[in-house]
């Protein structure tokens, strides 16, 4: 209906019940309705009656849509947009119908017929198609859809190595050795010790560390052994400086790649997240050199 609207507004006019902006905001509604209907008796009747309205709405606004598609494909030489401007119009519908009936399909299938839909079949986002489902499992966070970006840092806040994971990503506790293995082949340096929180805590990885002559400072899943591990300072330090790394990933997010990301496509993402990191890193070492002529000057 944006899209409709910047059609309408050139002078091409398709004949319409209401303003573009109107169907927008019955959707809205319904919406809404959606999901306030879980809290209610009778939730999955009041949420199976609310989707049919949905699809009998998107119906209309897609044939509406369509109308004024063919409108400007006819005559947009006779409106005031150059052909890319049409192009970009035409791309901003067709984008959205060519998916639609998918779209409505998964809808179906999940409310009224009440059955699961596989993630590969799945449509997470109507304008971005390499997006992944992120389980969480936090609070207010159990799942989120985008990509997965996998963060090192030294103890001064440097980020020395990352990844920007198109597809599924693997379980935290592969990325470990291969982490390792890309900081050593692009420094060339000898980590002594890795710490990380359980989820990238396994025998292999212990075993690997041990092999690698690496201090395991990684969270172990068993309690007990995290008990165990807690008696030592060295262990203590390296945990305490790990936790800050979630204060790191919410600089990187806020302060330099933005959140969200606005960049559309997965390699205009990929690239800014590098000249993100890239700036990050060069802040931070603008920081230190300053706090090593303060303490410089201090010294003298």
């Amino acid at each position: 209906m944006k899209a409709t609207a910047r059609i309408r507004k050139v002078g091409l006019s398709h004949r319409m019940p209401i303003e573009p902006g109107m169907f927008i905001s019955k959707m809205n509604k319904l919406c809404m309705g959606m999901t306030f209907a879980k809290r209610k008796k009778g939730a999955k009747q009041l949420r199976k009656g609310i989707l049919r309205k949905m699809k009998k709405l998107m119906k209309r606004v897609c044939k509406h849509a369509m109308n004024h598609l063919k409108l400007l494909e006819n005559k947009w030489e006779t409106s005031e947009i150059s052909r890319s401007q049409a192009k970009d119009i035409l791309k901003q519908i067709t984008s959205v119908t060519d998916k639609l009936d998918t779209a409505i399909k998964n809808a179906h299938e999940r409310i009224i017929g009440e059955r699961q839909v596989a993630n590969e079949n799945k449509i997470l986002s109507l304008y971005e198609d390499d997006v992944n489902v992120i389980v969480r499992r936090k609070t207010g966070a159990e799942v989120e859809f985008g990509n997965t970006l996998y963060l090192a840092e030294q103890s001064d806040g440097m980020i020395i190595d990352w990844k920007f994971f198109r597809d599924q990503a693997s379980a935290d506790s592969k990325m470990l050795k291969e982490s390792h293995k890309r900081i050593k082949d692009h420094l060339g340096v000898e980590v002594k010790l890795m710490a990380g929180d359980r989820g990238f805590d396994s025998k292999t990885n212990r075993e690997y560390l041990e092999s690698n002559d690496i201090f395991n400072a990684v969270c172990p899943r068993n309690p007990a052994l995290l008990a165990e591990r807690l008696e030592e300072n060295k262990f203590r330090e390296a945990q305490n400086r790990r936790s800050q790394t979630e204060a790191r990933i919410g600089i990187l997010s806020n302060c330099f790649c933005g959140s969200p990301m606005k960049q559309k496509g997965f390699d205009n993402r990929h690239v800014h997240m590098g000249l993100s990191i890239l700036s990050h890193n060069l802040w931070v070492l603008a920081r230190l050199k300053i706090a090593q002529e303060k303490d410089q000057q201090k010294a003298a």
